[in-house]
């Protein structure tokens, strides 16, 4: 792996910074504050191919690799880190359709996913299996041509504004294997949601309960076999965090340099904030711990695009760095600010609301050291 980017990947990361700073940046504490779904700038987004940034170009995706999403994604949050984690997530969803999905799937679902016209969201969690996400009760039983549906997913972002849900649902035995992918459209009938989740960050999108009471869905919607379900979650899950990280990126990033600028403009005792050691000590850890967690991030998505057989371990370890150490980064930025940084006229105390719940969503930090902890002790 190069640690420079290439030519092309230059222009990908000149398109996302231009596009963030154009699109996102002016309108994103407003978007935060009023909790608007920017529907309109997603799909300019879409325009310049981050709705399907690593699916194939057949149906509309751009074809591009994982390290060039972790660019975008950067990028992309460094204006928005909530805006950017809606992307990966349809993204993840776009990924799933084209990898697994039948030839008529990929023809009715992902043209218009590409361009954005529908949104998509991923329904794994429900109120009773977070972590333990095989232990998931959402059954679907076969009758004749169609699944009907009964159960409740929890947590999704997306819930009741997208418009195609991938949905992991029991259709056979207990644990990880009697585990379903279906799509399920929205307006469905049986298919409802759940109040408008009132979040600490997150939201420019919405967070619903997605219900499901005897919903009729074809047998043809669903992603593979009958049992292959939750291991095509899984592999979504490998991206989404490779994805999620590279958000804490571009949110850490923001905010490193908005500290940088405070520290340069604010005098105390006589003197510019950033002639103290103390305080350029601490500058200088956020920008380390800043380089390391994109170096682990691009390693990653290095990992993913030439399917090395670590890569499940590589994206863990990449996720739970990156994610604790963008928190971090922001959390020192807003105490380099002062009373300043509490207020919501700087916007570290927005990076600082939306990086936070990247230490819980796309499995738990907890859960990363568990999956890093099994390789390590596997015989």
């Amino acid at each position: 792996m190069s640690f420079t980017l290439n030519a092309d990947q230059d222009a990908i990361r000149d398109a996302a910074r231009a596009f963030a700073a154009e699109q996102m940046a002016p309108h994103a504490a407003r978007w935060d504050e009023e909790q608007i779904f920017p529907v309109d700038t997603l799909r300019q987004a879409a325009a310049l191919g981050f709705a399907g940034i690593y699916c194939g170009e057949a149906h509309g995706g751009s074809g591009l690799t994982r390290r060039d999403a972790a660019i975008v994604f950067e990028e992309l949050s460094a204006a928005c880190v909530s805006t950017a984690a809606y992307i990966s997530i349809h993204n993840m969803v776009g990924w799933m359709i084209d990898s697994f999905g039948s030839a008529e799937l990929k023809a009715r679902f992902l043209p218009s996913m590409m361009t954005m016209e529908r949104f998509a969201s991923y329904c794994l969690t429900e109120p009773g299996s977070g972590s333990d996400a095989a232990s998931l009760r959402t059954k679907a039983v076969r009758d004749g041509d169609h699944y009907v549906l009964n159960g409740t997913k929890a947590f999704i972002s997306g819930g009741s504004t997208s418009d195609i849900y991938a949905v992991m649902a029991r259709t056979g035995e207990a644990g990880p294997k009697g585990i379903s992918a279906i799509l399920v459209e929205k307006g469905t009938p049986g298919l409802s949601f759940g109040k408008k989740e009132k979040k600490l960050g997150w939201n420019s999108q919405v967070t619903t309960m997605v219900i499901f009471e005897d919903c009729r869905v074809p047998v043809t919607n669903r992603l593979g076999e009958e049992g292959q379900g939750f291991t095509f979650a899984m592999k979504g899950l490998d991206g989404g965090r490779v994805n999620i990280g590279a958000c804490s990126l571009g949110g850490a990033r923001a905010c490193l340099e908005a500290a940088r600028g405070h520290m340069l403009q604010r005098s105390q005792f006589g003197r510019k904030i950033a002639e103290f050691q103390a305080l350029q000590f601490k500058l200088a850890d956020m920008a380390i711990d800043l380089d390391a967690a994109r170096l682990m991030i691009h390693r990653a998505a290095d990992s993913l695009d030439r399917r090395d057989p670590d890569a499940t371990q590589h994206c863990a370890m990449a996720k739970r760095f990156a994610t604790d150490a963008g928190f971090r980064i922001c959390n020192d930025a807003l105490q380099l600010h002062g009373g300043y940084g509490y207020i919501k006229d700087y916007p570290v105390e927005r990076f600082l609301r939306d990086v936070r719940v990247n230490q819980i969503l796309e499995g738990t930090n907890e859960i990363m050291r568990l999956i890093v902890a099994r390789r390590l002790l596997a015989e």
